[in-house]
């Protein structure tokens, strides 16, 4: 394979930047550059010259493979972070022989062929580089661990022992199977069953922390959706106006709430209008409110009737302290504003507590995939355990669901789109 290398810190003017080198050349083209360390994953001061200039003076280290992030041998160069000396260090390893600039992503892939991570765990580092809160980092860390990994080998191993204790009677089909296998088998079956439909329960829940959860707040025109939209904001994020029907569109306002990702919505005022363009507002405002996780639901007064039906976990509260009685909060004072944001954030938080180690729609089809193919061959084991072929297959199938999952089979169609995410140096 090529050397690549590529800038692994942030670009612009920075305190430190590191350059990664990484491939069967990595050595010898940091060697021309600079000397080396007396040991792997030493750090030492060098200067780094080409042709007879002096580019930097700069740490080195590296790491002999198989013991490095991609599993090739690597070498770090930790350069003073100016523009010009990283632009001239990567200049000169761009005249080396051998060694050429990194794609997007392709540190990372290389992992993922050297078996450093599974897929799983290559979208564990995804999340974690994208992370913005608390929780996604943690989720993020949890995959990012191979605890996912350690799922899949554990499913498939009860798996490939139910297919070897199958796969045994027809290869013995002639002769007599010392044991009845089938009590085994279906007791394996539904055991990795059960377990993958629990862990997709939790898929949906998981996705909500890595891509954010949504809070509608809804209500009549003029009860003071926007003014609350901003006291959570702390800024002029909407409009506010005496004037019913000021907002036509959503307004979304993205937080970090109890370390989880929330966008609050701020929508069109529901009641019934001829003017076309509140109407198409006033639907979109009901579209969003449906889809939201969780809705805040405005009152004028105490009692008044909910525009829209309360689910469980939504929030209704009687605005403006100031001049109703027996209200909730005050937009304006600021009063009450910090109770509903706690409320929201345990609300969520709660439900946050059910999410699973997978992370992704790709997940949850596969292991849908798993459940299926093993409920086929429950059912066939019940009702015709004789034809063991059908139900070898379906097993079969489970495990290369399962292997699609960590990456082990049928995932090239994915990759691209997975390690265009990632930048240069990673």
């Amino acid at each position: 394979m090529d050397t690549i290398f590529a800038l692994a810190t942030a670009r612009g003017k920075s305190g430190v930047a590191v350059i990664r080198i990484s491939g069967p050349d990595a050595k010898s083209a940091a060697a021309k550059l600079c000397g080396l360390p007396d040991a792997p994953r030493k750090a030492e001061l060098r200067t780094l010259r080409h042709e007879g200039e002096v580019l930097d003076e700069a740490l080195v280290l590296y790491f002999d493979s198989p013991q490095s992030f991609t599993g090739e041998d690597i070498v770090e160069l930790h350069l003073h972070g100016a523009v010009a000396v990283i632009s001239s260090v990567l200049a000169a390893l761009s005249e080396i022989p051998g060694c050429r600039q990194a794609e997007a992503g392709e540190f990372t892939r290389r992992a993922l062929e050297n078996e450093k991570l599974d897929l799983a765990q290559v979208e564990g580092l995804s999340d974690l580089i994208e992370a913005e809160t608390e929780a996604q980092r943690k989720q993020a860390m949890r995959v990012l661990s191979g605890a996912l990994g350690e799922k899949v080998e554990e499913w498939r191993s009860k798996l490939i022992r139910a297919a070897a204790l199958i796969e045994a009677t027809i290869d013995f089909a002639d002769e007599e199977v010392p044991e009845d296998v089938y009590p085994e088998v279906g007791n394996l079956l539904d055991d990795v069953r059960t377990s993958l439909e629990r862990e997709s329960a939790g898929t949906k829940m998981a996705e909500r922390i890595r891509d954010g959860f949504e809070v509608a707040i809804v209500g009549p025109p003029n009860v003071g959706k926007s003014t609350l939209l901003n006291a959570f904001a702390g800024r002029e994020a909407a409009i506010t106006s005496d004037v019913a029907g000021t907002t036509r569109d959503v307004i979304e306002v993205r937080m970090d709430i109890s370390g989880l990702p929330i966008t609050f919505l701020d929508t069109a005022g529901l009641r019934e209008t001829e003017d076309k363009i509140e109407s198409l507002g006033v639907e979109l405002a009901k579209r969003r409110a449906e889809l939201a996780d969780l809705r805040i639901i405005l009152l004028e007064n105490r009692g008044d009737v909910p525009l829209i039906e309360a689910e469980d976990g939504d929030m209704v509260v009687v605005g403006k302290a100031d001049m109703v009685r027996d209200a909730d909060f005050s937009a304006v004072s600021g009063d009450g504003v910090g109770r509903i944001l706690e409320k929201v954030g345990a609300e969520l938080s709660t439900r946050a507590g059910g999410a699973g180690l997978s992370i992704r729609a790709r997940h949850r089809s596969a292991m849908s995939d798993a459940i299926s193919s093993l409920a086929s061959a429950n059912n066939q084991l019940a009702v015709s355990p004789e034809l063991t072929e059908l139900i070898a297959e379906e097993i079969r199938t489970a495990i290369r669901s399962l292997d699609s999952l960590v990456g082990r089979v049928d995932v090239e169609d994915v990759l691209d789109e997975i390690f265009s995410s990632f930048c240069i140096g990673k």
